[in-house]
């Protein structure tokens, strides 16, 4: 066992973090909104609970057992030592938060956050299983990513484990950096959205029998869009509370992660409303959607330690990246995914964390580039075969996709016995084949 440094934390620091962390709900909210926006009408009332459900699953099993695996720096961990290094690879706090206080300090604060950013995490595979991930089934696989996945990961990052310390013991910059959780809480939920969607297999009706997606669209662009008003908030928020808590950034270095942030998601979508305009003749709104929050997504890693200028590239990248990335996704890997969470989450979440190791501007970077794609490396090798193996099983004992004709009625009637909008015929049937 092995207490690590805390830390330094002033009051001012302590409230300015508050004020941001009351702001993180909105980038929930949002998500449930895009989420159930580009769903079928006749799931929206159950995509909307089932973000609830999945928030308040995350939350209690985080409180449970989630925060002791994950720990905070300066609290005890579990050390490997190799070749005369140690390596921290897990937390050694009490389960149920015994012996934390939660009386503002850094390590509370973190938990605060962290219980809000699990949900946000949670929320994210709900897009890519959505219109046949049944409500029971999306909470269990929620327990799972909050007690395990999400806090083994993020103790690697947060809480001074191995991959932070890549600095100290390799000289590999200041180790592997992640301000707002591109990689923890974005590359980790679009990960499981991936694992998720190769479990439950394609919607009804979005392949021919010659592999042919059929375009199912979402319901309503204009919740939607709302989300991704509500999402800029709460990013700002996550980014700027991120900054400070677990890369020591200073109030005032918060004014640089907030224009960043908005800076990465403005330019992405822009991007995206031009590709599609050259593609399709007419602004996709959903795409734009897309590449407005991959824009925030891809901000969040480097977002206190890169230039305005980079910012911009950055979300750039993300925007062009998440249109194809939608594109290969659906029509060459036949993987269907309603929100495009995973090409949004995933793949714009990696590209911000390889960014950083490009483009970050601080004392001892040298080497950086290789500490993050260690963090990625590991993603791919390690986080996404477990979440994977972890859904793999629960479908075994309990599956996870709703019957076919429960899926036809809509998961609304199948599992609520109500519809999201009575006084509309929404059971229409063009994309199930007869």
């Amino acid at each position: 066992m092995m207490v690590l440094p805390a830390p330094a934390f002033s009051e001012a620091g302590m409230a300015v973090c508050i004020l941001f962390i009351l702001l993180v709900p909105l980038a929930g909210v949002g998500l449930a909104l895009i989420n159930t926006g580009l769903g079928r009408s006749r799931s929206a009332a159950h995509s909307m609970l089932a973000s609830l459900c999945v928030i308040a699953v995350a939350a209690l099993v985080y409180f449970a057992c989630g925060f002791a695996w994950q720990g905070y720096l300066g609290r005890p961990a579990h050390v490997v030592i190799l070749a005369g290094k140690g390596w921290n690879w897990l937390a050694a706090e009490p389960l149920f938060l015994r012996g934390l206080k939660l009386d503002g300090s850094p390590a509370s604060l973190a938990l605060w956050l962290e219980m809000l950013s699990v949900g946000l995490a949670a929320l994210i595979p709900l897009g890519s299983g959505a219109d046949r991930w049944r409500l029971p089934a999306s909470c269990a696989s929620t327990a799972l990513l909050a007690g395990i996945t999400y806090p083994l990961f993020a103790h690697w990052i947060w809480g001074g484990g191995w991959l932070a310390q890549l600095g100290v013991n390799y000289g590999l910059g200041r180790g592997f950096v992640d301000a707002g959780g591109g990689s923890s809480i974005q590359a980790v939920g679009g990960l499981t959205a991936l694992a998720i969607a190769w479990i439950l297999g394609p919607r009804l009706g979005k392949y021919s029998p010659e592999g042919i997606p059929a375009a199912i669209p979402g319901h309503n662009a204009v919740l939607v869009l709302l989300g991704c008003a509500l999402t800029l908030v709460g990013w700002l928020g996550l980014n700027s509370a991120g900054a400070i808590l677990f890369t020591g950034v200073a109030p005032s270095g918060t004014v640089l992660a907030a224009v960043n942030t908005t800076l990465a998601a403005a330019v992405a979508a822009l991007a995206a409303a031009m590709i599609t305009q050259i593609r399709f003749g007419k602004p996709d709104a959903s795409l734009v959607a897309n590449g407005w929050v991959g824009g925030l997504v891809a901000s969040s890693a480097a977002c206190a330690s890169v230039t305005p200028a980079t910012a911009v590239f950055m979300g750039l990248v993300a925007g062009v990246l998440v249109i194809f990335a939608v594109e290969l996704f659906e029509v060459r890997l036949a993987v269907d995914d309603p929100s495009g969470a995973i090409s949004v989450h995933a793949v714009a979440g990696i590209w911000g964390v390889l960014a950083l190791g490009l483009f970050a501007r601080f004392p001892g970077a040298a080497g950086q580039w290789l500490a993050q794609l260690i963090g990625v490396a590991t993603l791919l090798g390690f986080v996404l075969p477990l979440t994977y193996g972890l859904n793999w099983l629960l479908n075994r004992f309990y599956p996870q996709r709703a019957s076919m004709e429960g899926e036809r009625l809509g998961m609304d009637v199948s599992e609520l016995g109500a519809t999201a909008y009575p006084e509309f015929v929404i059971h229409t049937e063009e994309f199930i084949p007869r």
